[in-house]
Formats: C-alpha cells, structure tokens, sequence
C-alpha cells in the first residue's frame, strides 16, 4: 500500500483543496492511504476519513508549536496545546504517532529544529518531502533517522491536487507507518521545478 503522509486541504488556510477531491485524486495516483495534515487542526482529515473511499485516511494535523511544526498522525480530537512536549505528550495520548517534518529545511519559517530533547520525544522523521526546494534537506534527514533508529515517514506536503502522490511509503497497512525500515517512494518537486510545470501545462 503506497501512502502519501503529508497533505493539506482548505482547512490548513493556504489551500484551496476539498477532501473529497484529494481522495479522488489519491485513487487516481494510486495510493492506498493519504494523511490529511492540516496546520493545526484535524478537520480535513475527520472530514475525508466519513467519505466513501477505496482510500484509506489517517486523520493528522501539522502543529505549529513555539518551537516549530511536528505532525501528529492517528489524531481524533483537536490539540489545543501549543508547547511542543505538551503537543507530542497529546498525540500519545491519542494513541497517535509524532513525527518531525522536513527538519532540515532551512527556508521555512516554523521549522522544528531537530535537537536531542526533540528526538528523544518524537517516533519519526520526514525523511523525503517533496516541496524541500533543495534535495540535500531531505538526504540529511535521513541521515538523522537512521543514526537516531527513528521510523521514517515521507510525503507530498501538497496544495495542489497536482502534487498528491509525489512521495510517501510502502507499507502493508496504515499503522506499519513510521517503522524504521520504510520504504520510501517519490521524489522533490523542486520550487523551480512546479514553476516550469505549471508553465508547460498552460501552454498545452
């Protein structure tokens, strides 16, 4: 089952994407499973998880906490807390998984910097995300999993319909995500990269 484990909606505010259309774009990619990340909220994710899909959902949110963004996966309710170990202790508390998304990516804002308290509290590292603008972000953080025996998650982190299915991980079911033997797929779509494919899609 191939699952794309970083992709936003119109709940995230910076997207436009409705969660039946991410499912229905899923299946055509052919993914098995998307988690729907929006920024701090679990709305897109319940949403998509009460439609009628041969895709599964894992209901997720992407956290901006006062030291950066961890994703919490196997979410059911809100996480009001915005301290980043009251934010990770929540997720457990739900059953759920943390994870550290696109640590090394130094061109965004909110990013969580990977040090030992933080990696001693979450269970994965986003190893490939697919809108790191510089490939070598992405091989650093697999470096980081690997030497801290952390699982391994991937993901799209798409806005766009166009994006989803880019990355993610081949798993037998939904909750094998996060093992520390992952297997990864897909590649960074580069900020130059979605330029020039938006261009050569209008001019078809």
């Amino acid at each position: 089952m191939k699952i794309d484990l970083h992709i936003h909606s119109k709940y995230s505010g910076d997207c436009k994407m409705e969660p039946a259309d991410i499912l229905k774009a899923a299946e055509k990619a052919g993914l098995g499973g998307v988690a729907i990340t929006d920024h701090d909220t679990v709305k897109g994710g319940i949403e998509a998880s009460k439609i009628k899909s041969n895709v599964n959902v894992i209901v997720g949110a992407e956290i901006r906490t006062k030291r950066g963004e961890v994703i919490g996966y196997f979410l059911n309710e809100e996480i009001e807390k915005r301290e980043l170990f009251e934010v990770i202790d929540a997720i457990h508390d739900q059953g759920g998984i943390a994870c550290i998304p696109h640590p090394y990516d130094s061109l965004r804002i909110y990013n969580l910097k990977p040090k030992s308290d933080v990696l001693k509290a979450v269970d994965c590292i986003e190893v490939l995300n697919s809108r790191c603008a510089i490939g070598a972000f992405n091989k650093k953080a697999k470096r980081l999993a690997k030497e801290h025996e952390l699982g391994m998650t991937a993901g799209s982190d798409a806005h766009t319909i166009s994006e989803i299915g880019s990355a993610g991980v081949i798993v037998e079911t939904p909750r094998d995500i996060g093992d520390k033997n992952a297997q990864i797929f897909g590649k960074t779509n580069s900020l130059r990269g979605l330029a020039v494919k938006k261009l050569k899609r209008a001019l078809t």
